[in-house]
């Protein structure tokens, strides 16, 4: 069985006891300890009492996980095996151990005993025979990253629950605020109940900016898919909180550079002939997950343009460690009357052509 995240604490209500496996598993943290968290309590109820932690790290010892399915609870009648696989890799050290131990438990799960697997990294690559093994006995609950107007549902749905009724524009200005981190909503949420309380009304736009921190989770990875995406007033944004959180240029333009060359290579196996889809098998370590933000790039410029991007990158990040600037930009600079050589500004420039061809020459605010 797979459940939606959502759908957890639903299936625990209705149930008049647990699957034998549970496997929850994603990048969305929040998600995954709060299901994880549900099941728990579900088993505690149920009689569940003992608890026995395994922390499958690099080199964990897969005849514990074994003995520990094997032997019989000393102190209660029904166990929980709460295995933590930070990862989601079980079969690395050694190869398939894990993965054949997880397969002969779901084979034939013990009595009175329930297998809960976390995982805080997952991907489709994760999902081999072992997972397969988990559906057919068990339950599994993937927490994808959520998209944009699933954020806002559950930022919505959280706040009603937690007793709290937010108008519209204050459901997206918290959406603008957390930058998509679950977490910090999670948190806002519950400091906006023990500030104001429960049941106070509709909570405003302006109520709402007078509690609320800027918990937005700004990151160059972040910036580097706000600008592939297309969304230069985002990139920007980002660009300027990195700055007050006193990031510095050089160590921001590697990324960026090495996601534009990425969509400089897959233009250029477009325009040899190639299908984007194809372009987009053979380059090595892309997630189908990320195909869409290359696909807004690569409709946005060929090869050349690309090009132009990478190597305006390639001087922010010559300037950002105080070399002087070509002789090009060295002219252009006196033509503009500036004093000197900005590469904050030029950082700016180059993210806003990224994002726009359109205003290649705009400067931020």
């Amino acid at each position: 069985m797979e459940l939606k995240p959502t759908q957890v604490e639903r299936q625990l209500a209705g149930s008049a006891d647990l699957a034998p496996v549970w496997l929850i598993a994603g990048d969305e943290h929040l998600l995954v300890i709060e299901a994880a968290d549900a099941v728990r309590r579900r088993a505690r109820e149920l009689g569940f009492t003992e608890r026995e932690v395994l922390d499958a790290e690099p080199g964990f010892d897969w005849d514990e996980f074994a003995r520990a399915g094997a032997s019989l609870s000393l102190f209660a009648a029904r166990r929980v095996i709460d295995l933590r696989m930070p990862t989601g890799r079980p079969d690395r050290h050694p190869a398939k151990a894990g993965a054949e131990a997880l397969q002969a438990f779901c084979s034939a799960p013990p009595p009175d005993t329930v297998l809960l697997i976390t995982c805080m990294a997952w991907s489709r690559a994760h999902e081999t025979k072992w997972v397969e093994a988990v559906r057919q006995v068990g339950v599994f609950v993937p927490c994808w990253p959520l998209k944009a107007e699933e954020t806002r549902q559950w930022l919505a749905a959280r706040a009603l629950k937690a007793g709290l009724r937010l108008t519209d524009d204050a459901v997206d200005a918290l959406l603008d605020r957390v930058e998509g981190n679950l977490l910090a909503a999670g948190q806002e949420i519950d400091k906006l109940r023990l500030l104001i309380g429960v049941d106070v009304g509709a909570i405003g736009v302006e109520r709402l900016a007078e509690l609320v921190a800027d918990s937005a989770r700004f990151d160059v990875f972040k910036l580097a898919d706000a600008a592939l995406g297309g969304d230069a007033e985002r990139a920007l944004r980002i660009v300027a909180a990195l700055r007050a959180e006193g990031e510095q240029v050089p160590a921001l333009v590697p990324v960026l550079s090495g996601q534009v060359a990425l969509v400089s290579r897959l233009a250029a196996a477009v325009e040899s002939g190639r299908s984007v889809d194809a372009a987009l098998r053979a380059e090595p370590g892309v997630w189908a997950s990320r195909h869409g933000v290359y696909r807004a790039a690569l409709a946005r410029g060929r090869g050349a343009f690309w090009e132009a991007r990478l190597a305006a990158l390639a001087r922010v990040e010559r300037a950002g460690k105080g070399r002087a600037p070509d002789p090009l930009w060295r002219i252009e600079y006196e033509q503009r009357d500036r004093p000197q050589f900005d590469p904050w500004l030029e950082l700016e420039r180059a993210v806003a052509a990224i994002a726009d061809p359109r205003i290649a020459r705009r400067v931020a605010p």
